[in-house]
């Protein structure tokens, strides 16, 4: 796998706003290899400052996509909404192990459980995948943060939403997972806030899930 070196450049090609806290930066490849799932270390060249972001894009597509939300207090989620066409990126990775072993399997069923800017690994492996037989419950506040909700089959995303009643459960994603209204997936992958996660995978435990099904990638 083509690893991001010193010698490797990587352009700014578009920043896409999905609304008004949240964008897609979009960048040129520049040759890189990666794989559904994984991060890179990305900040804007010659600041000195990086922050993790997952992939967004397949590793089909012809340039890179992050997904990005304005922190107040964050640095480089400040600086990167500024940049322009043409602006050049400073980017380490690929890293991680996160869907890297979950390519799909004839009769196998997935789901995939985010909160926020979490859904970002699994668009990419969506976008990778179309076929694969998955579900995405996706926990936010309000259905604005809905990123590219159009991007999956209507019948395969769920919005769980905590501030509003215009998802598909109004509730945390808990809430609905104690509900029991869920059928059991084969293995199930979880990423986003660290108390979701780990509320979330102890319902599933007691649900019956074993250790060996379940899989997490933690943002914060």
């Amino acid at each position: 796998m083509h690893t991001i070196t010193d010698v490797d450049k990587y352009t700014v090609e578009d920043v896409r706003h999905v609304n008004d806290s949240t964008y897609v930066l979009q960048f040129s490849r520049g040759g890189m290899e990666f794989k559904p799932g994984q991060h890179l270390n990305l900040g804007t060249k010659g600041s000195g400052q990086h922050r993790e972001y997952s992939i967004y894009s397949s590793p089909d597509n012809s340039s890179i996509e992050v997904l990005i939300k304005l922190v107040d207090d964050g640095v480089v989620s400040q600086q990167l909404r500024n940049v322009q066409p043409g602006d050049e990126l400073s980017v380490k990775g690929p890293y991680g192990f996160f869907l890297t072993d979950a390519k799909p399997k004839k009769g196998e069923k997935l789901l995939f459980i985010a909160s926020g800017t979490g859904i970002a690994p699994f668009h990419s492996f969506i976008m990778s995948y179309p076929e694969a037989d998955y579900r995405l419950i996706h926990g936010i506040r309000n259905i604005n943060e809905a990123y590219d909700r159009e991007h999956y089959k209507a019948d395969r995303y769920f919005a769980c939403t905590s501030r509003g009643n215009k998802g598909d459960f109004n509730g945390r994603i808990t809430d609905y997972l104690l509900s029991g209204q869920e059928k059991k997936a084969d293995k199930v992958y979880l990423c986003g806030n660290s108390s979701m996660i780990y509320d979330a995978m102890d319902i599933l435990r007691a649900q019956g899930y074993r250790h060996d099904q379940l899989f997490t990638e933690v943002y914060f």
